[in-house]
């Protein structure tokens, strides 16, 4: 992992404090940008990469809490909070939000740099699943109309026969769809489909659904 691979991104209105996590990120080998307000942080040009967001609780425009809040659907990077002001509940609050930690000022080197190689990661871990879902999508995407209406009844577990009932095909016409289906959505088999349509949230027809290979 090399410093352009991934951000770390300081948000502390302490001068002092900026200054030596920066020393204290650089001599890991770690990229660190800082900023000394909430608004700073908001409106600054940052790079689109792994990261972690270390964020002080009290900051001159806005608390820290209320920031996570309000960037939780913003796609910004895993939070590491630091307090010279800790309480239980703030903590409890940050946490259940999706902070990976909540360190008291003063926190251990080794305790920080354990919290953000945790966010990091974390940050890595949901892009490449969200990666992974965009191409899913433009695979759902290139299906055909009729294709769309295969799949939900094919992961449902309806036999051919059943399927090609419902659309008032032929069953030999569902069977070239549903192979269709499966070579564009690559999947290798009906469990894998099916697990497809679960991520993307393909609405299930039937109470039955099948997580094996089908028996017709």
């Amino acid at each position: 992992m090399t410093r352009d691979d991934y951000a770390v991104f300081i948000v502390d209105d302490d001068e002092r404090i900026r200054e030596a996590l920066i020393e204290l990120l650089e001599s890991h080998g770690m990229r660190a940008m800082v900023f000394g307000s909430a608004g700073d942080y908001v409106c600054a040009s940052k790079p689109d990469v792994p990261a972690c967001l270390v964020l002080d609780i009290e900051l001159p425009d806005i608390n820290g809490l209320d920031l996570q809040r309000q960037i939780a659907q913003g796609g910004h990077p895993p939070i590491v909070f630091i307090t010279g002001h800790g309480d239980i509940p703030s903590s409890v609050r940050a946490i259940k939000s999706g902070a990976v930690d909540f360190l008291t000022k003063p926190f251990s080197d080794a305790d920080l740099l354990a919290a953000i190689q945790a966010a990091i990661a974390e940050d890595r871990k949901k892009r490449a699943e969200n990666a992974d879902l965009g191409e899913l999508r433009q695979r759902y995407f290139n299906l055909t109309p009729r294709e769309r209406d295969v799949l939900p009844l094919v992961v449902s577990g309806l036999l051919n026969k059943q399927a090609a009932a419902k659309l008032g095909i032929s069953e030999v016409t569902l069977q070239v769809h549903r192979r269709n289906v499966m070579q564009k959505m690559a999947a290798a088999s009906l469990a894998d489909l099916v697990r497809i349509a679960e991520k993307l949230d393909v609405p299930i027809t039937h109470s039955r659904r099948v997580e094996g290979n089908e028996h017709e």
